[in-house]
């Protein structure tokens, strides 16, 4: 498949191509080329262990774990193209936070080994 015809099926799945996508294309067509194989990769058509939304629920929360506004915006697209109900979506939008929370405590570990260490 070439790289325009990668741009036409992600356009018909999500309903847009993040504008960074879009954009490598003229570029460098082979990199759209090399992400839709790890695309495959990872989310395997044929014997995949996750339904297509649990795996695109999943792909948001990384998405948003990882601060990639415009993953978020395309999974966004793709979940409600894909009819999944929106208590599904904000569950994951609430699972994310509380998994981010949790950084921020086991990351501030230091933080309290240096204060209990003071005293305080």
């Amino acid at each position: 498949m070439n790289a325009n015809e990668i741009l036409d099926m992600m356009r018909k799945n999500m309903g847009s191509v993040p504008a960074a996508i879009e954009k490598s294309v003229p570029v460098d067509p082979a990199l759209i080329q090399e992400h839709m194989r790890s695309k495959a990769f990872a989310m395997p058509q044929e014997n995949a262990a996750l339904d297509e939304a649990t795996r695109t629920l999943i792909y948001l929360a990384a998405a948003l774990a990882g601060t990639n506004r415009a993953c978020v915006q395309a999974m966004s697209h793709r979940l409600v193209q894909m009819g999944v109900p929106a208590a599904k979506i904000i569950e994951t939008v609430h699972i994310t936070r509380l998994a981010m929370a949790t950084k921020i405590i086991g990351d501030a570990e230091p933080v309290f080994d240096a204060l209990a260490c003071a005293g305080k």
